[in-house]
């Protein structure tokens, strides 16, 4: 039987084969608005689609709910005691070296499978307005991921907590992770902008999420943090991914969109509800 570092391995694969097919395939050159995917993005987004935009971020459950399991394993020393376990059975990756190497495996994987999302977001079939609006998106999508590291470098040399291996007093927060959520919720919201059938972006989203999970599980058998450093640092990630993305890159996903076209019997009426 396999062993969950190899289905792991197996599950990366095929989410970086949907992501591929998604840019390969992907069927609108708009979204349903008419415009391009990062075409909106603004710097004055105004206060108050920042202030809902904060609201909804927070109420995201992949940040309240590892808050929650952060503050649990503060309990009687289930922190220390979850994490000595964990570095010494290791019974995801087989050892500490090796959950050390599936951590940054991991990590990078989050951050390719953000760009392929990216990269199949419509974009238009003009090069140069093609250009224009990625490039606008992808600052939102730069500016968020920049906030994510220079947050969480601030906060661990703040925190000074003793990693434990007790090798540096880097643990609180975990960077792999925090870098990990950042880039997997920034793709799960590009998602929302790709023309894929819903069994697709359905499978996506969960490997996305495993590859975050697998990314804080791993630094936690490798020895280099907690589990709540790893679970706050899931909910940084996704707090600055969804509030930035939100509050800038000037996509209303509960906007119903109208489009209008002639038709040889009249005109064609469509609408669409992106939620």
């Amino acid at each position: 039987m396999d062993n969950l570092a190899t289905i792991a391995r197996k599950a990366l694969a095929r989410l970086l084969v949907v992501l591929l097919a998604s840019v390969t395939f992907s069927g609108c050159a708009t979204l349903p608005n008419g415009h391009l995917w990062g075409e909106d993005a603004t710097l004055r987004p105004g206060w108050e689609r920042l202030r809902v935009s904060a609201i909804e971020a927070a109420r995201d459950p992949w940040v309240w709910g590892p808050l929650l399991g952060a503050a649990a394993f503060q309990i009687e020393g289930l922190d220390r005691r979850t994490s000595d376990w964990a570095r010494e059975h290791t019974p995801v990756f087989g050892s500490q070296r090796s959950a050390e190497d599936w951590s940054d495996d991991l990590r990078e994987a989050s951050v390719l499978a953000h760009y392929a999302t990216v990269a199949a977001t419509p974009g238009g079939d003009e090069p140069t307005e093609w250009f224009i609006a990625k490039a606008k998106g992808m600052l939102v999508n730069v500016a968020a991921t920049s906030a994510t590291s220079f947050v969480t470098g601030e906060l661990k040399e703040r925190a000074d907590r003793e990693r434990p291996n007790g090798l540096a007093d880097e643990s609180f927060p975990s960077g792999h992770t925090s870098s990990s959520a950042v880039h997997t919720r920034l793709a799960s919201r590009n998602l929302r902008s790709i023309d894929m059938s819903h069994d697709a972006r359905l499978l996506s989203n969960v490997g996305l999420t495993a590859l975050t999970v697998g990314t804080s599980w791993a630094r936690i058998e490798a020895g280099w943090h907690f589990p709540s450093d790893t679970l706050f640092s899931m909910a940084l990630g996704h707090f600055i991914a969804s509030f930035l993305n939100d509050g800038f890159l000037g996509l209303d996903a509960g906007a119903i969109a109208f489009a209008f076209a002639p038709a040889s019997a009249g005109a064609v009426l469509q609408w669409s509800l992106k939620f």
